[in-house]
């Protein structure tokens, strides 16, 4: 044991005079190295046949999972001979750092945004005027997974009441909320016996938005699911950077209380990601004297795609959309090739008249 303690050092010591007496030639060789390690092929369904059908995708992605740690753990070992004259690393590409530039981007400390943010319809929430009363409905005739969402929604939204449609138009439903102080009403609607929208309306004033439901998990159905309590829970609003998203994320805050309760760790989050709004529901647990924390699921889970958003509250056939997603509305890729067959397109004078 103590010749090993006493080589070690000196294994170190060789190591760093070889990274310091490094050529300009075995430099310019552990870079190129480096390179081809990135460019090595990788297993593909071919070298798999010879397994069951049933076998091959699991053992590919074994074997690719195993390739790609190997090629890592060469890459390290390059780093640490180049030092200071390693590569930079790659950026990881997500689909978040491959987002094209959008001009409605809200920047820090923008005056035009706080000044209308300041004079908007949810200003008398965060100015603390009002405090939040919200009403659950749903549509005429609402089957039980309907109603099932609703009481999911209430379970997750302290001061929220649950009121049976039946057959009252939505418009008288608007002016009896407003006559009982409601803030906000929620209407879960459905097609074929399952809930698949969300209409949201900010009152007095508006605005009205419809979300459309997506991957829709109730608390029963989770794996590992957790108990919720009354405790008013904390509001995570993630990623809403455009104006847009700033007026979407303000309506879905004026659903909840004020001051959130610490001590019940109950945390609902609302994660946009290329307009696609994740909910969650959760309670955070402190583990190793407070060290390290784990999240427990409460529940329900889904996601939501905005459609429109009206100013005002709703009204059919007179209100003013502020936005509304329709099939024109394209995307990169969809530009992309719209431009390409524009550029291929044959001018008037080319095309022959018959």
């Amino acid at each position: 044991m103590g010749k090993n303690s006493v080589k070690r050092p000196k294994i170190e010591d060789d190591s760093d005079e070889e990274m310091e007496d490094l050529k300009p030639t075995e430099i310019e060789k552990l870079k190129k190295k480096y390179d081809e390690i990135k460019q090595q092929p990788t297993s593909t369904k071919s070298d798999f046949e010879h397994l069951p059908k049933n076998e091959r995708g699991k053992s590919l992605r074994k074997a690719l999972k195993k390739e790609k740690k190997e090629r890592r753990k060469e890459r390290e070992k390059l780093r640490e001979q180049l030092g200071d004259e390693a590569p930079s690393k790659e950026v990881p590409k997500t689909i978040e750092s491959m987002r094209e530039h959008d001009d409605t981007m809200i920047q820090e400390e923008d005056e035009e945004v706080a000044h209308d943010e300041a004079h908007d319809e949810f200003a008398s929430y965060f100015n603390r005027e009002t405090t939040p009363k919200v009403l659950i409905t749903m549509t005429p005739k609402a089957k039980m997974m309907t109603w099932k969402l609703c009481f999911e929604l209430k379970k997750c939204i302290p001061s929220s009441e649950i009121y049976s449609r039946k057959n009252v138009p939505l418009k008288k439903i608007v002016k009896q909320a407003n006559g009982q102080n409601f803030t906000d009403l929620i209407i879960v609607s459905e097609n074929m016996k399952q809930p698949n929208g969300l209409m949201i309306c900010h009152l007095p004033e508006g605005p009205t938005a419809y979300f459309k439901i997506n991957s829709l998990t109730f608390t029963k159905d989770l794996k590992r699911k957790g108990e919720s309590t009354d405790h008013f829970p904390e509001v995570i609003l993630n990623n809403f950077n455009t104006r847009l998203g700033h007026s979407i994320a303000r309506m879905l805050a004026c659903l909840f209380p004020h001051d959130p309760n610490f001590k019940g760790r109950r945390v609902v989050t609302f994660h946009n990601q290329r307009d696609y709004i994740f909910f969650r529901h959760h309670r955070y647990e402190f583990k190793k004297e407070g060290e390290k924390a784990a999240l427990l699921e409460l529940g329900p889970r889904f996601t939501l795609r905005l459609k429109w958003i009206q100013k005002g509250t709703f009204d059919a056939k007179w209100g003013e959309f502020e936005r509304m997603l329709t099939h024109r509305l394209l995307t990169a890729a969809t530009r992309f090739q719209a431009a390409k067959l524009l550029a291929a397109r044959k001018p008037l004078g080319a095309i022959p008249v018959r």
